[in-house]
């Protein structure tokens, strides 16, 4: 990672895994830009290449343990990456967090932060 590299993080504010992610990466001194995306919201587009980033299906980038998870029945409900990717939106609570990318890589979830220097 060349040295003026920025790393940019989107969480939540509250989130206790968002919170440790963070606290490890200032120690690791990366020149971090932050982003709680409850408070300014992802577009489906930006969504979209982030997800594109991460190697993964919307699907795979929900939180399970969210209340509208279950409101929405996804785990039985089949609907199209489009339209997941839209509840996303909607609702910023299913998605899996925190986002880190760094050099064209999204890291989601409880992160090593080990792999991303």
């Amino acid at each position: 990672m060349s040295k003026n590299e920025k790393i940019i993080t989107y969480h939540k504010a509250s989130c206790i895994t968002c919170k440790k992610t963070i606290s490890q990466l200032e120690r690791m001194k990366v020149d971090l830009k932050k982003r709680d995306f409850f408070k300014e919201p992802f577009t489906e587009s930006e969504l979209k290449k982030i997800i594109k980033l991460t190697g993964k299906k919307p699907s795979e980038m929900i939180r399970k343990r969210d209340k509208m998870y279950k409101e929405f029945d996804l785990d039985n409900n089949k609907k199209t990456d489009s339209q997941i990717i839209k509840l996303m939106v909607k609702h910023p609570g299913l998605i899996m967090r925190p986002i880190i990318i760094a050099e064209n890589k999204a890291f989601v979830g409880k992160i090593d932060t080990k792999l991303i220097k």
